[in-house]
């Protein structure tokens, strides 16, 4: 099979199934797993698709978001995995920025009580309050599904704020479009709390490498990178930034 007719036909097979694995491609097209991992990388640049762990996801570029619920559910044992391994850099009465999400929703069982969170997300006040965490969450839009609080009032009450770390979720991560967030309102939230923290982290399951959303936060060389498991981006990024492995 010539390589054009391959590219023709890894994209046909993405058009009808959204993400396709790597042995699927090879047993499809007869071709060995070198060529077909060039062929992956060949049309990811082109922009033809993402590269994910073990496969290729189709190219859209994501406006719509899980429900925290949702969130939740995905990927919960590498969620874990990465919360429990970014609490590690947290030292003893610090202040911490805690994004609204699923991934950090998991960290406040490994956090100290002497620390103090900054947070936009009200699913993680009952957690902290059990543990005497002291706590701020600042004052905003409750965003309905992800319940994240965000809008110009919550921006205007986070600049007030400097944090010793800050731990970020984000939905997709690539080489040319960096850090993205689907709601630009958001991402004005990320991109500020990024700005004002002296440590930044990014916490990412392996499903966020190689996907784009609609509104871009910042750059991968922005904070270190915590996932679960090496990817193709994730490798191509280790050149620009730090990324760290927590292994489920």
């Amino acid at each position: 099979m010539l390589t054009a007719e391959r590219h023709q036909l890894i994209l046909s097979l993405l058009a009808d199934k959204q993400t396709i694995r790597l042995q699927e491609i090879i047993d499809h097209t007869n071709a060995s797993e070198s060529t077909i991992r060039r062929d992956l990388d060949t049309l990811e640049k082109k922009g033809k698709l993402n590269r994910v762990h073990g496969g290729a996801s189709a190219a859209t570029l994501t406006k719509e978001e899980a429900t925290m619920s949702e969130k939740s559910e995905k990927f919960h044992a590498e969620k874990e995995a990465i919360a429990s391994f970014a609490a590690r850099f947290i030292k003893g009465k610090e202040t911490i920025f805690l994004d609204a999400g699923s991934t950090t929703n998991l960290m406040i069982p490994h956090l100290d009580p002497s620390i103090t969170v900054v947070t936009n997300g009200p699913e993680h006040l009952p957690m902290l309050a059990e543990r005497g965490i002291t706590t701020y969450l600042i004052g905003g839009f409750v965003k309905p599904g992800t319940r994240a609080v965000i809008g110009a009032n919550a921006v205007e009450n986070l600049r007030q704020y400097r944090f010793d770390r800050c731990f970020v979720g984000v939905n997709g991560i690539t080489e040319e479009d960096g850090l993205t967030t689907p709601d630009p309102e958001e991402a004005a939230i990320k991109k500020n709390v990024l700005a004002q923290s002296l440590s930044r982290y990014i916490l990412a399951d392996h499903s966020k490498f190689g996907t784009r959303t609609f509104t871009k936060f910042g750059d991968p060389e922005d904070a270190i990178l915590i996932t679960d498991a090496s990817t193709p981006t994730a490798e191509k990024l280790k050149s620009k930034t730090e990324i760290e492995v927590a292994h489920p």
